[in-house]
C-alpha cells in the first residue's frame, strides 16, 4: 500500500518506537503513584504498639488505615447530659408502678435514661419492645420477657461499672452502657451458645474438636473453650514444657486436651481485641507469669468479670427467654464473651467514654451528678 521507496527507507533506517513509549509510560505511572501517595497517604503504612523490651518482637503492629479509621458505631453514641437534682423533685418510684431498680431517680432522669435505653436496644420498636402496646398505666406490668431481662441487664451494667473498674477503666474512664454491647440491636452481636460436642460419632477429646466452628475461630481447636473457661473459674494452663514429665494429669500437670483448649481460648482473645499474643505475653517466656505485660492483668480481670456476668446474670435467665431466644442445639441462654463488647478493637468503641452522661448506670447506689 505504501510506496516502495518508503518501505526501503524504513528497512534501511530502523527506529525503536517501543522503548521511548515504555519509558514514558513508566515515568507517567510513577508520577501518578506519587501523586496518590501524597494526596491519600501510604495505604500500607503501619504503627506498632511496643509491649515489651526492644529486640524481642514484642509489638502489636496495625495498619494506619485501620488504626485511624473510627469504629462506625461511635457516631451513634447518645450524649444527653443529666438533670442535676436540686432536691425535692418527685422520684420515679413515687410516680410509676413497679420500678424495682431505678426508683430513686428523679422523674426527669428516669425518663431520660429510659429513652437512652430504648435507643440503645430497640430504636425501631420503641417503648413497646419492653412495655407492650398498652397505655402508660400498663407499663408497670411484667408480662413481657424483654422487660424482665432488661431490668436484670441494668443491674449487670451497674455491677460492671461499680465493681470491675480495674478492667473497664484500666486506661481511663470509659465505662459501659447498654450500647456497649447492643449497638442499636435487640440482641447483641457476638453472643454465644453451647455447641459441643461437635462430633457425635465419637466420645471424649475428639468430640469437641477437629470441626471448624465460629467459637473455635474456624480452626480445628476445641469448640468448648468458652463453655469451659468463661462460665466457670477453671484454671487456664498448658502442659509442662518438658516431655514425659511425671505427675497426675489435672493435678500436677495439665492434659494435652486442656492445653489445646487454652490455645483455643487465647485465639479467641486475640481475635476479639484485634491483637496478637505479645499484647499480653512476653515472647521470650510465654509461660512465665512474672514476665507478662500489664495488659495480661487487665485480661485476667476481664475473664473473671465475664464469668461473673454469665454465672450471676445471663445463664439464670434461661427460663425467662422464649424458645426462639435460646441456643439452637441445647436450648441454653445466650452468654457473653470478650468480643460481645470489644467487637475486634483493643477497647470497646475505641476507648470512647460512654458513661459520662449516664451516672445512673455507674453504680448500684445513688448516682453522683457532676456540678459545674
Amino acid at each position: 500500500m505504501l510506496p516502495k521507496w518508503f518501505n526501503d527507507w524504513n528497512r534501511d533506517n530502523p527506529t525503536d518506537i517501543y522503548g521511548p513509549a515504555i519509558l514514558i509510560g513508566v515515568l507517567g505511572g510513577a508520577v501518578v503513584a506519587a501523586a496518590l501517595l501524597v494526596s491519600w497517604g501510604q495505604p500500607f503504612a503501619t504503627s506498632s504498639l511496643q509491649t515489651g523490651p526492644r529486640g524481642t518482637g514484642m509489638s502489636v503492629p496495625e495498619f494506619n488505615v485501620a488504626r485511624l479509621t473510627p469504629d462506625p458505631d461511635i457516631e451513634n453514641i447518645i450524649e444527653d447530659a443529666p438533670y442535676v437534682p436540686e432536691g425535692g423533685e418527685p422520684l420515679a418510684k413515687d410516680i410509676y408502678q413497679n420500678v424495682q431498680v431505678l426508683g430513686d431517680l428523679t422523674e426527669d432522669n428516669f425518663n431520660r435514661l429510659m429513652n437512652g435505653i430504648t435507643q440503645w436496644v430497640a430504636p425501631d420498636q420503641g417503648c413497646a419492645y419492653c412495655h407492650g402496646d398498652g397505655d402508660l398505666e400498663t407499663y408497670g406490668e411484667d408480662n413481657l420477657y424483654t422487660k424482665v431481662v432488661s431490668r436484670r441487664m441494668i443491674q449487670m451494667t451497674q455491677n460492671i461499672n461499680e465493681n470491675w473498674s480495674g478492667h473497664v477503666n484500666a486506661n481511663q474512664e470509659v465505662g459501659v452502657t447498654c450500647y456497649t454491647c447492643h449497638r442499636g440491636q435487640n440482641v447483641p452481636s457476638e453472643i454465644w451458645f453451647r455447641i459441643a460436642p461437635v462430633n457425635e460419632a465419637v466420645e471424649g477429646w475428639a468430640a469437641v474438636q477437629n470441626r471448624a466452628t465460629s467459637i473455635s475461630q474456624s480452626t480445628s481447636l476445641p469448640s468448648n473453650a468458652l463453655e469451659t473457661y468463661l462460665t466457670d473459674y477453671e484454671p487456664v494452663n498448658v502442659h509442662d514444657l518438658e516431655s514425659r514429665v511425671s505427675g497426675i494429669i489435672g493435678e500436677d500437670v495439665a492434659s494435652i486436651q486442656k492445653t489445646e483448649m487454652t490455645y483455643s481460648l487465647m485465639n479467641y482473645f486475640s481475635n476479639s481485641l484485634g491483637v496478637n499474643c505479645v499484647f499480653c505475653h512476653n515472647s521470650r517466656a510465654f509461660y512465665d507469669p512474672e514476665q507478662v505485660t500489664p495488659q495480661w492483668a487487665t485480661a485476667l480481670l476481664g475473664r473473671q468479670m465475664v464469668i461473673e456476668m454469665n454465672q450471676e446474670y445471663l445463664i439464670p435467665l434461661q427460663d425467662v427467654y422464649p424458645a426462639e431466644r435460646l441456643g439452637p442445639i441445647y436450648g441454653d441462654a445466650p452468654k457473653a464473651a470478650c468480643k460481645t463488647c470489644h467487637k475486634g478493637y483493643q477497647q470497646p468503641l475505641q476507648g470512647t467514654n460512654v458513661i459520662g452522661d449516664w451516672p445512673e448506670l455507674a453504680t448500684t447506689g445513688a448516682p453522683e451528678y457532676a456540678t459545674e
